[in-house]
């Protein structure tokens, strides 16, 4: 199938991470031009860049700055973007012990997490809709979290931004549908096979893949596959949805 991507440019944020890697290959192997963001990976991103024949690009979630300086690159170099992966995420150091309850977080921790989430996206999404609407042509795609609906202890704020993410993207497809060919999407993994959590998905008890239709987790590559076609030309009328790609949970 031709996703009809030759040619168009992509941003996929956090892209040296366990499914931003992926992704950004996929994108590539369809023929974009694909930016690939990063926090601290440098090195990793200059040769995934280099891989991929795309460029390389240091994004701060939560950073006005750093996502005007993101896209202002893009441009620079292409002209254009079409698509927007938002798949970089602010984990875990900020998340409480939540055998001492969530309540626990001290404010700093636990405002960043959330805001940085939920806002670092919707910032971004505010930068790059005015080139799309321009031309009339493109496709978000938002990666999310299966904690937003089935919840986790100690994802208290990770699960609440992804949820309003959700909330936006809903809002967000009506305006931007009547723009032209501009759509919006939320992918939502559940746990997940990565090259990075391997000390997680190895050391699952049997008990909870049992909890799984498919009786197995998914791999980074299961979660690429979706997100590319829903960024693609090949969708048409898809929009303001949540696709929970999870195995079934």
């Amino acid at each position: 199938m031709d996703l009809g991507l030759n040619g168009r440019t992509v941003i996929v944020t956090g892209a040296t991470g366990g499914l931003g890697e992926p992704i950004a290959r996929r994108f590539a192997a369809e023929g974009a031009d694909v930016a690939v963001t990063y926090h601290d990976a440098a090195d990793a991103a200059a040769k995934l860049a280099a891989d991929l024949g795309g460029r390389a690009f240091r994004f701060e979630l939560g950073d006005p700055a750093s996502a005007r300086d993101l896209v202002e690159g893009v441009l620079a170099w292409t002209g254009r973007v079409d698509v927007l992966v938002n798949n970089a995420v602010r984990w875990g150091s900020a998340a409480p012990d939540h055998t001492a309850g969530f309540e626990s977080a001290p404010d700093d921790l636990w405002l960043r997490v959330l805001r940085d989430n939920i806002e670092g996206a919707v910032a971004l999404t505010r930068l790059v809709t005015p080139h799309m609407r321009e031309r009339g042509w493109g496709r978000l795609v938002h990666v999310s979290s299966s904690i937003a609906s089935h919840g986790m202890a100690g994802g208290e704020y990770y699960g609440a931004a992804k949820a309003a993410l959700s909330g936006f993207n809903r809002s967000a497809a009506f305006s931007l549908g009547s723009s032209g060919d501009i759509l919006t999407n939320v992918v939502s993994p559940g746990l997940t096979r990565t090259r990075t959590n391997t000390h997680i998905t190895e050391t699952l008890p049997e008990a909870y893949l049992d909890t799984i239709p498919l009786a197995r987790l998914l791999t980074a590559e299961e979660i690429a596959a979706p997100v590319v076609f829903l960024a693609s030309a090949a969708n048409t009328g898809i929009t303001g949805q949540v696709i929970a790609v999870d195995g079934g949970m």
